[in-house]
């Protein structure tokens, strides 16, 4: 599938790391380094627009080495881009450990994957159909 991109950043366009991956990075596009505090946050640009047939999204994650290695992780996750938007693609890093992070100019932050969606039409009704669930919640169906 074919997907337009404006990149107005000076960085390649974000492409799969491997033949079998899901997820393409996504760089900074900042001119000076940004410092994430701990349990601080940033909006950080990526100088990319894209524009995604309808019935599409794109979903914004965490890249799995920032958040073990460092704490960094995307604090809206997984934050949608819809197929409607047209403005830049921004990432909201947060800071979960206990030292300073310094974002640089180029620095791959977070990973993007494309996939469908459905959209859902609701029907009202006076009650759902039984399961052997119900309604057991969270640690209902126990921890081992």
């Amino acid at each position: 599938m074919k997907v337009p991109i404006v990149n107005s950043s000076s960085f390649p366009l974000p492409a799969y790391s491997t033949l079998l991956s899901a997820g393409m990075d996504l760089r900074a596009d900042i001119t000076e380094p940004i410092v994430l505090r701990p349990l601080g946050r940033a909006l950080v640009p990526t100088g990319i627009r894209i524009a995604l047939p309808e019935g599409y999204e794109a979903q914004v994650r965490p890249r799995s080495g920032l958040a073990a290695k460092k704490g960094i992780t995307v604090l809206n996750s997984p934050g949608t881009i819809d197929a409607d938007y047209r403005g830049e693609v921004k990432v909201i890093l947060v800071n979960l450990s206990d030292e300073p992070f310094t974002v640089e100019r180029g620095e791959r932050i977070a990973q993007m994957v494309i996939g469908r969606f459905t959209r859902v039409e609701w029907e009202s009704v006076e009650a759902l159909d039984a399961t052997s669930r119900g309604e057991g919640g969270f640690g209902s169906t126990g921890v081992k």
